[in-house]
């Protein structure tokens, strides 16, 4: 398959080094506003060719895979629609889908049923193509979220090069697929990004900071991701959001009307409620060890 890859980042560079690890992909075209990652991702091995702009990235591909953020796609999506073949498959790796798929709805017209709309969740906190992996989405979930326009070929197609790199691809409507990710990813990033400045901001922000253990590493170790991204996910995704910060900000009131009244009874009680949650999952697809898994991207 010819793959052209525009936005050649840390998910970008590890499904074009993925797919072609697993024979999906023969040759990768790659484009990014950032000249300098192509060129990385050519010296890497990661991609096989520069192209100078998309309609050139994408003429004569088999599939194109946006990976940049999300933010960025439906203007993508648009540069790309005249010149994409008729039978290539257009997918993503966006870390929401409800608006992605509109823009691809109104940006492609008849050929919306070739894109695949996709979300591996795999990533670190560390960005970049140089950073890339051809093993980051081994036992982890990526999953699609395709209309009843989807053509079932192009959909098999994204399935398979997806399972061909050791993911496990899940099907979910996208309206759903965004409501569960601004629970379990969108959210918990807000959270790391908010901590981070508001102990930092602190008189002894500093003083504090030095002394942070493995507590405070773990927690905000998410705020380290790329900046871009996630206000992109985020404005993305900002109705599902502001309902899972309504309710957690709830929960923050509880602790703090708990700590008000200095009752440790309630305290005791909302701890054990999660704790006794907390010690029940397993993350990833596959059941993987704790501390083996990224960041949701």
């Amino acid at each position: 398959m010819k793959l052209a890859l525009l936005g050649c980042g840390l998910l970008g560079g590890s499904a074009a080094a993925a797919w072609r690890r697993a024979g999906t992909a023969t040759t990768v075209i790659g484009f990014d506003r950032d000249a300098d990652a192509v060129r990385r991702g050519i010296a890497l091995g990661m991609i096989d060719v520069a192209a100078g702009g998309v309609a050139e990235a994408v003429a004569g591909a088999d599939c194109v895979l946006l990976a940049t953020p999300v933010g960025a796609m439906p203007a993508l999506l648009g540069a790309l629609a005249s010149h994409v073949r008729d039978d290539a498959v257009v997918t993503d790796v966006g870390s929401t889908k409800e608006g992605i798929v509109e823009a691809a709805r109104a940006a492609l017209g008849r050929k919306f049923a070739r894109f695949v709309p996709a979300h591996p969740i795999a990533g670190a906190e560390s960005h970049g193509i140089e950073n890339a992996s051809s093993e980051l989405f081994d036992g982890r979930w990526v999953i699609v979220t395709p209309t009843t326009e989807t053509a079932v070929d192009a959909l098999r197609r994204i399935e398979s090069a997806w399972t061909g790199c050791g993911a496990i691809v899940e099907p979910m409507d996208a309206r759903e697929h965004d409501r569960i990710f601004a629970a379990v990813s969108h959210l918990p990033h807000l959270a790391a990004f908010a901590l981070m400045r508001a102990v930092a901001a602190g008189a002894d922000g500093s003083r504090c900071l030095q002394f942070a253990g493995a507590g405070f590493r773990d927690f905000t170790r998410i705020a380290a991701s790329d900046a871009t991204m996630w206000r992109d996910v985020a404005l993305a995704n900002r109705k599902a959001l502001v309902r899972e910060l309504t309710m957690y900000r709830a929960e923050l009131d509880a602790l703090q009307a708990a700590l008000d009244r200095g009752d440790g009874t309630a305290l005791l009680r909302m701890f054990e409620d999660a704790s006794q949650v907390r010690r029940g999952m397993r993350f990833g697809a596959f059941g993987r060890r704790e501390g083996e898994d990224g960041h949701d991207a």
